[in-house]
């Protein structure tokens, strides 16, 4: 009776575990946004669905997501709620389920959403000040740190990439975050085109910005541009008349000066 007791808990133990383990399980996270995403094992059955839990290395033990017991190939876990301490490690590991039939559990690599998130750029604009440029960010690009006091508390900095348009000269500089930043020791007059991206001492992934462009203060308008070519023109051709008329002159006087010269020779010594 042993014998058999023994044979029926190996074949139900194997038809437990009778299922092919899910792979590709992994935690992807934008902006504080932590999705969990996965693939069914080969040879999975359609009909199989799927349990996910998530491990807190504080509470250190795991626990089933609600709303994640039973997921069909190709849904995702939305986590943000779940990992809310941006501190803590976390791992999660994703089971396939059937009638009678399951899955061995497959894990997660660890996560820590201050590190492991993507910050998104900064939505901002750009606007010129005689030799400087104002950067306004706005409101929306902070909001999406409001649901965590956590990470709204930590010190953030602002990466600008500044590009010259005209020959293509670039600087960076780390400012600490604030509404609004001004960039200052610029040439007035000329356009620059501005990036920017969050960045933080915990966190490295950052995505840029597309550029914004503007010019420090108006370049002058075109017809005005063209007034003064006109007017510098002008100048210089009455320069160059009146230099010719006064070289026309001396050379006139000279040629006067010469004959009378000769004039006077003649009465006063004559042949």
């Amino acid at each position: 009776m042993g014998l058999w007791t023994l044979l029926l808990l190996h074949f139900h133990l194997a038809v437990c575990v009778s299922l092919p383990a899910p792979s590709n399980v992994s935690i992807s996270s934008y902006n504080m946004e932590h999705i969990l995403r996965f693939s069914p094992g080969p040879g999975t059955p359609p009909d199989a669905l799927f349990t996910v839990q998530i491990y807190s290395s504080r509470r250190q033990r795991w626990k089933a997501v609600a709303g994640c017991q039973e997921l069909t190939a190709g849904q995702m876990c939305n986590l943000t709620d779940k990992l809310k301490d941006v501190l803590d490690h976390y791992m999660a590991q994703v089971r396939a389920s059937r009638t009678n039939q399951t899955s061995q559990w497959t894990k997660s690599r660890e996560f820590q959403p201050l590190t492991d998130t993507v910050l998104g750029p900064p939505d901002f604009y750009v606007s010129g000040c005689g030799n400087c440029l104002i950067l306004q960010i706005r409101d929306s690009s902070w909001s999406r740190f409001d649901h965590n006091v956590q990470l709204k508390n930590l010190y953030w900095e602002v990466e600008f990439n500044v590009k010259r348009t005209r020959d293509g000269a670039e600087l960076r500089l780390k400012l600490p975050y604030e509404q609004k930043s001004v960039i200052s020791h610029l040439q007035p007059g000329v356009e620059y085109c501005v990036s920017a991206s969050f960045t933080s001492i915990l966190n490295h992934n950052a995505v840029s910005s597309e550029r914004h462009c503007a010019f420090t203060s108006p370049p002058p308008p075109r017809h005005t541009l063209l007034l003064v070519l006109g007017l510098v023109g002008g100048f210089s051709l009455v320069l160059v008349l009146v230099v010719c008329r006064v070289i026309f002159r001396n050379k006139v006087s000279l040629e006067l000066l010469r004959r009378r010269l000769n004039r006077f020779k003649s009465t006063k010594f004559p042949a």
